[in-house]
């Protein structure tokens, strides 16, 4: 047998590398609960705000979409399915028109 394995007690490591492990750095020092809490919340609220901001920028693309997709009566305010299922057909009608032309 190998003196180096010897030496190490039989450890299937290679020669040379560090006989002690890194240690983890960063989220794994203890935290009160109060500071957990307030950690907690604070994300929440971003969650929240970026959620908001997704609603609203979907709610702007979608009437932006109303506003070119011809309607019957023009007081008439598609749901977002209905808009997304209308406009889907009307590409579809639009395209079929082209080839066939």
């Amino acid at each position: 047998m190998p003196a180096e394995a010897v030496s190490s007690g039989g450890c299937s490591e290679p020669p040379g590398a560090p006989r002690e492990r890194r240690r983890r750095r960063g989220r794994a020092r203890a935290r009160t609960e109060a500071l957990l809490h307030t950690l907690k919340r604070s994300r929440r609220v971003k969650a929240n705000d970026r959620e908001r901001n997704r609603m609203h920028h979907l709610n702007a693309a979608l009437d932006e979409l109303r506003s070119v997709l011809p309607t019957f009566p023009d007081d008439t305010k598609l749901t977002k399915i209905e808009t997304l299922r209308f406009a889907y057909n009307y590409i579809w009608a639009l395209s079929e028109t082209l080839r066939l032309a």
